[in-house]
């Protein structure tokens, strides 16, 4: 990413648009985002340095990158082939992670938000990319405590690459119902099942629910108006909930919290993927895709962050209303096919309670916010075959 990022943007662009070309369609990666602990108290700790310095030499070492604060690590399961692929390695890279957590004394959770841990401690890492990002947007990126699931699948073609992002649009509440996991944030229960939602997608430019763009002619003008305007200076500085990626010819999903649990990650993961690829079938087929408008999908978002897997949805093309758990089973069952083509379909399952679900009912049950995020530690627990 390091060298893109050094391109000036229209060589940048260029680049970016010949690798879409090229690229194999449905190959797979995912990213994970943990909270890094103090293993006794659970508050965020600033060790991400000492995780990266003893990842060296091992296979974790390429892996696993830095995330804005060091209280915070990310791991690559790196291309996949195939969804099979990519499920082995999320669980391999975490077993690996964690093995290295305990060598080095911290602690791991993959919640969307820390319950309390104050944003005034926590250091951004001392990278150009991270002191740009501070530079620019000051007390909107120190907030940024928060903890995310992001999905890449490559598509072939720049247009049909932007058609699909488009098409995602649509679904971004669903996934975000469904991947809700984040309660609590500054000591206090938010009322929210997305808290991260609101100290990410909402307050940073260039983030959340992206509009539509005619092709990648559309899509390229609205790029070069903000490096022409100085709006951005990399173009990672587009955060969209999902975005046609510049270094790699790849559709990225941002808009999930992170999963405590392996098993939901997996299926949470599957369903990203899947949806990527029906989508880029349907369009090859002539198959309608839904285009609403933003201000309706908006609708939706809302929802989804309030109540999470817990809310209503508005069916945007009837304006009724059906839970979320109907919704998304309505889209598993539409995307059934190329998940079974694509080895994937197993993995589809809808939780009876996700994970802001669980940790809500532990709160109304009596349980304290260092208990329930313990039991959120525990559950992101993965060893290696070897440990």
């Amino acid at each position: 990413m390091g060298d893109t990022q050094r391109l000036i943007p229209a060589e940048q662009l260029a680049l970016a648009r010949e690798q879409f070309e090229a690229a194999q369609d449905f190959t797979v990666a995912v990213e994970e985002e943990f909270a890094v602990l103090d293993p006794e108290t659970l508050d965020l700790t600033n060790r991400f340095e000492d995780l990266q310095s003893a990842a060296q030499g091992t296979p974790l070492e390429e892996h696993l990158v830095g995330e804005l604060i060091a209280s915070e690590v990310e791991v690559r399961t790196g291309r996949s082939d195939t969804f099979e692929e990519a499920s082995a390695r999320l669980g391999e890279r975490r077993g690996q992670l964690h093995e290295l957590a305990d060598e080095v004394g911290v602690a791991l959770a993959a919640t969307g938000t820390h319950p309390w841990s104050p944003w005034q401690e926590q250091r951004i890492i001392d990278t150009p990319h991270y002191r740009l990002n501070d530079e620019i947007l000051r007390y909107v990126v120190w907030r940024n405590n928060s903890f995310g699931l992001h999905v890449h699948v490559a598509i072939n073609g720049p247009d049909r690459a932007v058609a699909v992002c488009n098409g995602l649009r649509n679904f971004l509440p669903e996934l975000l119902a469904l991947s809700a996991s984040s309660p609590f944030v500054e000591n206090v229960n938010t009322g929210l099942h997305s808290a991260r939602s609101q100290i990410f997608t909402r307050p940073f430019p260039r983030c959340g629910i992206p509009d539509a763009y005619d092709g990648w002619d559309g899509f390229e003008r609205y790029v070069r108006f903000l490096y022409a305007t100085r709006s951005i200076s990399e173009h990672t500085q587009i955060w969209w909930s999902v975005r046609p990626h510049l270094a790699f010819p790849t559709v990225e999903i941002r808009i999930c919290d992170g999963q405590p649990d392996l098993g939901e990650a997996r299926s949470l993961a599957a369903l990203c993927y899947a949806l990527a690829a029906r989508i880029a079938r349907a369009l090859d087929e002539g198959e309608p895709v839904p285009d609403f408008p933003h201000r309706l999908i908006e609708e939706n978002l809302w929802r989804a962050i309030r109540h999470g897997l817990s809310c209503e949805l508005i069916d945007l093309a009837t304006g009724e209303t059906r839970s979320a758990r109907a919704h998304l089973e309505r889209l598993v069952e539409w995307v059934l096919p190329v998940a079974e083509e694509l080895g994937c379909a197993d993995h589809l399952v809808i939780p009876a309670a996700n994970a802001a679900e669980r940790q809500i009912a532990r709160h109304a049950d009596g349980a304290g916010l260092h208990e329930i995020y313990a039991e959120q530690r525990d559950a992101s627990w993965v060893k290696t075959s070897s440990g």
